[in-house]
């Protein structure tokens, strides 16, 4: 396993180790003993699996309280996956990291607390999983817009359309009004 850091020094990209032949391929996707021995203590207590088709943009989500941090991956497809500090006291707040990931490349990424988090699918159809730290508690989930000015992430829309929203998506807030952490 190769922990590859980003520009943000709490986002980091996990490049697996893959062994494949004609056969297929084999990766180790979690072990905590690795992860530990890479300065990263995770204790994980739900997993999580989407399925969208080419268009969707689900995000920018974070809980305000059961903060949660995420190793999120793709299984089948190609996703662009976002990290948005959202830490007042950060150096890199209002910052985002942005990173392909696909079941060619195999990489995951660490979004830790204090983050919102959210994808937009490039492939035809992508299956998306997540592993959390903390349940999923929907009395503290917020959003931040997708297309916050402010924020200013670069989608690579596929044919430059408007990606597909949910409606609690639609309404998520600017950074400079959402309750962010200190």
């Amino acid at each position: 396993m190769k922990l590859v850091d980003t520009q943000i020094a709490d986002v980091k990209i996990i490049e697996p180790a893959v062994f494949g032949d004609e056969r297929g391929y084999f990766m180790e996707t979690w072990s905590s003993e690795k992860f530990k021995e890479q300065g990263l203590d995770i204790d994980f207590v739900q997993d999580n699996h989407s399925r969208s088709p080419q268009g969707i943009l689900r995000g920018m989500h974070y809980q305000i309280d059961n903060t949660q941090g995420k190793l999120v991956r793709v299984v089948t497809g190609k996703v662009f996956d976002v990290a948005v500090d959202i830490r007042k006291s950060s150096t890199t707040f209002g910052q985002w990291v942005g990173v392909e990931l696909s079941d060619e490349n195999h990489r995951m990424l660490w979004v830790p607390p204090g983050f919102a988090h959210g994808f937009y699918v490039m492939s035809e159809q992508a299956d998306f999983l997540y592993k959390c730290t903390d349940i999923y508690a929907p009395q503290h989930e917020r959003c931040i817009q997708w297309d916050d000015a402010e924020i200013s992430i670069d989608w690579p829309l596929v044919d430059d359309k408007p990606p597909i929203l949910s409606d609690k998506d639609k309404q998520g807030m600017t950074l400079s009004t959402a309750e962010v952490f200190n």
